[in-house]
């Protein structure tokens, strides 16, 4: 049987590309999402290299109609889904006195709008009804700081809404999940390196039924 498509949102030389390379040895066909078209398609190319199946496909994450635009004619190419990952994060150093209400509302719209927005067009597009939907969360939802304000906010509330979706799909056959990545990918510990945590995310996706929860923290 052919495997549905894997969509990752933010895809980058570190997690996003791993994820890339996990999913489409899989035997996925892999939908590359990012804003910077020349890496995707270099990427994609190293895959196609390999034997795999993967294109690139630019949007900013911030841009709901974009990326709702994109994720379908991601589908029209590569065949309904099977996983969704959302992947992007905006990750801007700022304090609670300076940033400005615009600046805020732009990196909670890569942080966590644009995450339901893909959530919505993916759900019904779900091959048979049954898929992963997997989002990269972090440490900061759990323990905030003052020198990454948004980007603490905006972990929190991702991690709100998927645990919101993952009790709204119980009983499905859909599998809900946030990776709280409590570690610096691509440090010194190689727990954190982008191809062992792509394995959790590979894995995850494979977790049996009576297994899944809601999320996975990653420490």
């Amino acid at each position: 049987m052919n495997k549905g498509s894997a969509l990752i949102v933010g895809v980058g030389p570190g997690l996003g590309l791993a994820l890339a390379q996990a999913f489409s040895q899989d035997g996925h066909p892999v939908a590359l999402i990012g804003r910077n078209r020349e890496r995707l398609t270099q990427y994609a190319s190293t895959l196609a290299a390999e034997g795999r199946t993967a294109r690139p496909f630019q949007a900013d994450a911030a841009d709901a109609d974009q990326l709702q635009s994109v994720l379908r004619d991601a589908v029209d190419t590569l065949g309904a889904p099977e996983i969704l990952i959302y992947n992007a994060a905006r990750l801007a150093p700022d304090t609670p006195v300076e940033l400005d209400a615009d600046a805020f509302a732009h990196r909670l719209a890569v942080n966590v709008t644009g995450a339901v927005a893909a959530t919505r067009t993916v759900l019904p597009l779900l091959a048979h009804g049954r898929g992963t939907l997997l989002f990269t969360g972090g440490a900061l939802a759990l323990h905030p700081s003052p020198e990454r304000v948004s980007l603490s906010v905006g972990k929190a509330a991702l991690r709100a809404y998927v645990q919101s979706l993952h009790e709204f799909q119980k009983g499905t056959d859909v599998h809900v999940t946030t990776v709280t990545i409590a570690g610096v990918i691509g440090g010194d510990d190689p727990r954190f390196a982008p191809k062992a945590l792509a394995d959790a995310y590979l894995d995850l996706h494979h977790q049996p039924r009576d297994q899944w929860q809601a999320e996975l923290l990653y420490s």
